[in-house]
């Protein structure tokens, strides 16, 4: 465990500051709003679970608000960054607040989604404050691509934190809902009001946990697979799955027979399946 420097987490003060030295203003295209509140990021390193042990990856870091309290608590941590700026400044805003742990920080200059490994020790935690419009994408991809990620805690924004962690019959629950119940078991964690962020944001943020499925989703279908029938019934999602599934399946009738064979009803919609009910569809496609 880390020694606590007093002084380590960063404030409003300090956040307005290293932005100004660096000429930063957070952009709306990047979907970039900084925590500036200690607490806060105190609060979800503790919702998240963060143990001594843990190798945590976090994805646009920013100036390093939420970084710094994931360094205090876990073992070591990679941060994902994409913005040039940004991602030039957080080893020296480390070495400067925490310099006892600055050796248990590595930096990943990319683009989130074109990550295909991180260095240093297989990680076992996300912990991320995610841009708001590439969160469904960046949180699919990370968990696909780093099966060793046991617990996952993400900051997004309410609206999508309600979908993440929709059940089958919610009006919210679609293709975000599914595909994150393929990996995981997905719950909301907590809400996060706007007066944090700076800039504040115009809508209130959630927090959304998911532990990794100790028992993979039962099925012969492949990932891809199943996700394509996921698409396929929410494209359409007014519409019966036999509806729905033609175009998939090759017609409303193979469509009929793929879920008749699945023990689905035709006339059901796609918000009232689970992920194991859509993996069960695409085994039985002709």
């Amino acid at each position: 465990m880390s020694t606590t420097e007093p002084d380590a987490l960063l404030g409003p003060a300090d956040i307005r500051e290293l932005a100004a030295a660096l000429g930063v203003r957070p952009t709306k295209q990047r979907g970039q709003n900084f925590v500036i509140d200690a607490n806060t990021v105190r609060r979800i390193v503790r919702t998240a679970g963060v143990r001594p042990d843990d190798v945590v990856v976090e994805v646009g870091p920013g100036l390093g608000s939420l970084t710094l309290a994931l360094l205090e608590a876990a073992d070591r941590v990679t941060a994902v960054e994409i913005d040039d700026v940004l991602a030039g400044a957080l080893p020296a805003t480390i070495a400067a607040r925490l310099p006892a742990r600055k050796d248990r920080f590595a930096l990943v200059h990319s683009d989130a989604m074109l990550v295909q490994e991180l260095p240093g020790p297989a990680p076992t935690a996300l912990v991320a404050n995610l841009p708001y419009n590439v969160a469904v994408p960046v949180l699919l991809h990370m968990l696909d691509r780093f099966p060793t990620i046991e617990r996952t805690l993400v900051m997004v924004q309410a609206e999508v934190a309600d979908r993440l962690a929709a059940k089958p019959g919610n009006k919210v629950y679609g293709v975000p809902s599914v595909k994150a119940n393929w990996y995981a078991e997905v719950k909301r964690a907590g809400s996060i009001g706007r007066n944090v962020f700076w800039p504040a944001p115009n809508v209130d943020s959630g927090l959304v946990s998911l532990v990794r499925r100790t028992e993979p989703v039962q099925t012969t279908a492949t990932k891809a697979e199943v996700f394509a029938v996921v698409d396929a019934a929410f494209a359409q999602r007014r519409k019966t799955l036999r509806a729905a599934l033609a175009g998939w399946a090759g017609s409303a009738a193979l469509a009929e027979e793929a879920l008749v064979a699945a023990g689905i009803s035709p006339q059901a919609r796609g918000e009232a399946l689970t992920v194991e009910e859509f993996a069960r569809i695409a085994e039985a496609k002709k």
